[in-house]
This record gives structure tokens, sequence and C-alpha cells, in this order.
């Protein structure tokens, strides 16, 4: 990467993400370009992307990009595969539930089993930016912890617990073909595609052929 992240150093294995993230955030859109954000349909949203395997200037260019769209379209995470790129990179710049700041990268990330004990299901509001407009209650758990690489292949955990624990499972989702729309029932999903419909995106979005 151009600029490594100096400052996110591993605490009892776990990511240190919530320090300098004004700064850290800001250099990486300063060097990146705002791509527009692909919907619901696009058939890059529905397969699972490839796995990472080169760590070099190309995907530091591309993390750049991500959260220069992410940053664009006012979201708090943002998959690859929502700005058209088929690899398994998701950044976020979220807020837990307790307002503090989370910003970083994950690539190649495979969400972690909880044990039965840690499953406590928060059921709130959730959204997407390929669903634009769009927002249903979705039960997740309140914690999880994604295990995958940063942006030079060095092995990462990340954890996250409320609002910021949402954000990491939905990111991960995306990377393996999923929405959230596709955890819903039939009819919440009709009614999800109905608000979209309705709507008008904030953001540019690449229209479905």
């Amino acid at each position: 990467m151009a600029q490594q992240e100096t400052d996110e150093q591993i605490n009892d294995g776990f990511v240190v993400d919530t320090e300098d993230c004004e700064a850290r955030e800001l250099a990486h859109r300063e060097r990146g370009t705002a791509r527009p954000i692909t919907v619901v349909g696009n058939p890059v949203l529905h397969r699972e992307c490839k796995d990472v395997t080169e760590f070099d200037d190309k995907l530091a260019a591309l993390i750049d990009d991500m959260f220069a769209s992410q940053k664009a379209a006012e979201g708090v995470g943002l998959a690859a595969n929502q700005i058209g790129v088929d690899l398994k990179v998701f950044v976020y710049d979220c807020p837990d539930d307790e307002g503090v700041r989370h910003t970083g990268v994950v690539v190649n990330p495979v969400l972690e089993e909880l044990p039965a004990e840690l499953r406590v299901l928060d059921e709130s509001n959730e959204g997407c930016l390929s669903v634009p407009t769009a927002y249903a209650e979705l039960a997740r758990p309140d914690y999880a912890v994604v295990r995958g690489q940063d942006a030079q292949g060095n092995p990462i955990k990340v954890r996250g617990t409320g609002y910021f624990a949402r954000c990491l499972q939905h990111e991960t989702d995306h990377l393996y073909g999923y929405l959230y729309i596709d955890r819903l029932s039939k009819r919440d999903r009709k009614d999800a595609l109905k608000q979209m419909a309705e709507g008008t995106p904030r953001y540019d979005t690449v229209p479905n052929d």
C-alpha cells in the first residue's frame, strides 16, 4: 500500500481501529476517486467474490477508491462488489453503539461462528447503499468477529459490538453474494424493494441493463 496503516497495531490479537480515524480516512479518500454504486440486480452483487491474492499498489488504489466512494455515498461500510469489483475487500468508517468510531479495511474476510452464549440478537433497522432508500428490521448478533488480512496481507481480526457488529456482518455478507434483503421474509423483501423503487438515491448508481 502507498501509505501503510502504521497506527493499526494489534492489541490482544485484534486490530486497533479507533485511533487517528479522521486522518486515516481522509488520506485514503484524498488519494482515491469516488465511483458509482452498483444496486440490487447487478450480477456482481449476487455471487461470491474472488479471493485477493495480490497485495500490491492496485489493491491499495482500490481501497482508496472505496473510501472515497463510501464517503460520497455517506455510507459506514462498503464492499468492493458495490463498486463493481469482484474481490473480497471491504472498508468501514462506522461508530459502535457507544459512539466510538472504527475505521479500517478487511481483505478476504471470514465471519467467526459465535458460541451460543454470545449470540444475543439485536433487531434493528438496516439499510444498504446497494438497496438505496430502503430500510427493514433485521435480527443480527450484537457482537461479531471477522478474520482476514490487512492491505499488506498480514493476518488480522476485527471485533465489533452493536451497530458496528452489524456493519461487519453486513459487509462480509456482500462479499459472499448476500444482500441484507436476502435475509428478510418474502414480504419484508418485497416491501424493501418497493421502497427502493419509490425513492431517489442521493448518490450516483450504476443502472442495471
